[in-house]
């Protein structure tokens, strides 16, 4: 328990300095005078910068993060597969189907379109998965039938990615895909923030069944689990979390992954306790990779999802070996 109150700690205090960071931290650079002047004017142009901009951005990555490493801490629970995350069974790529489809219909220039869109294309990913859950047992059935969704969700965006007459609107595509939390705003914010609450209250229904389920299924069902209702519960969790997560960035890797597995010692492995805990580790490290993607030197802003992924494959390389170390021994 103190080592878990410790975790809880640490990260909360490393996200409100990765929280500061960003907010004071940018491309435009502001002296002594102008940060008092954005902290005692609300109508100065630095406030208008810092407030506006730079604040609401930060806040929705660290939502964003939130809701992935919530969602992949439940995927891997479920699935009792270390290397599950949200995009293992397609949700991810149905909700970037369904964006990518409004886009290509028009829908961005009317606000909340290509949003919803993706919740939607979540949603029937959820719906599906729950279908499947009931006709199949095994968790490695629920996988494969993940990985062919995924499969037929990309391919059918490149579908529309190809077939676009617009190039405006293959550029939007290419955009959403590569994920970013730019130029977001308090709206956006309003619009995840909701969901990943209503996705965290289901997930905190399914942490003692997914902590049963560390017995095996037939130990967890003799003890009166319901499978049903855990898969359906873990799998509404993830579905809404990463839709809403994709809804407002666009599809971003790696940190549903790699964000339990930061936690995952300090509570023992536990798919229970280890959701609350994953979900701060998501947000603290795309809080961090978006100012990374912020102050890199370079002519254009590296998109979010790239950044995530250069770092996330040598942490989770780094994290792998480390665990290969200790089953060894």
């Amino acid at each position: 328990m103190r080592r878990e109150l410790r975790l809880w700690l640490i990260l909360t205090l490393a996200i409100v300095v990765a929280l500061t960071a960003a907010v004071l931290i940018g491309e435009t650079a502001f002296d002594p005078g102008q940060y008092a002047a954005a902290f005692h004017d609300p109508t100065s142009g630095p406030a208008e910068v810092l407030w506006q901009v730079r604040a609401p951005r930060a806040v929705c990555a660290l939502v964003v993060g939130a809701a992935l490493g919530l969602a992949g801490a439940v995927m891997q629970g479920l699935l009792r597969n270390p290397l599950a995350d949200p995009g293992v069974l397609g949700v991810s790529a149905t909700a970037a189907l369904g964006a990518a489809l409004a886009i290509v219909l028009g829908g961005a220039g009317t606000p909340g379109v290509v949003e919803v869109s993706a919740l939607i294309g979540a949603g029937l990913a959820g719906a599906l998965l729950i279908v499947a859950s009931s006709l199949v047992r095994a968790p490695e059935a629920l996988v494969l039938f993940g990985v062919a969704l995924s499969s037929f969700a990309g391919a059918a965006t490149a579908l529309i990615f190809n077939l676009s007459p617009s190039p405006i609107a293959q550029a939007e595509v290419m955009a959403w895909l590569l994920g970013s939390v730019q130029n977001r705003s308090w709206i956006d914010v309003a619009w995840v923030a909701p969901a990943v609450g209503i996705a965290a209250g289901f997930a905190a229904l399914s942490a003692r069944g997914l902590r049963m389920l560390t017995l095996g299924e037939e130990s967890a069902a003799t003890s009166g689990l319901s499978m049903g209702r855990l898969r359906a519960l873990a799998l509404i969790a993830a579905a809404v979390a990463t839709g809403a997560a994709v809804a407002v960035a666009g599809v971003i890797g790696f940190v549903g992954l790699a964000a339990p597995h930061l936690v995952r010692a300090a509570v023992r492995g536990d798919p229970g306790r280890i959701l609350a805990p994953s979900a701060l580790a998501g947000g603290l490290m795309l809080v961090v990779a978006d100012l990374l993607a912020r102050v890199t030197p370079t002519d254009q802003e590296l998109k979010l999802g790239v950044v995530t992924a250069l770092i996330g494959a040598p942490l989770f390389a780094l994290i792998a070996w480390r665990a290969a170390r200790e089953w060894r021994i």
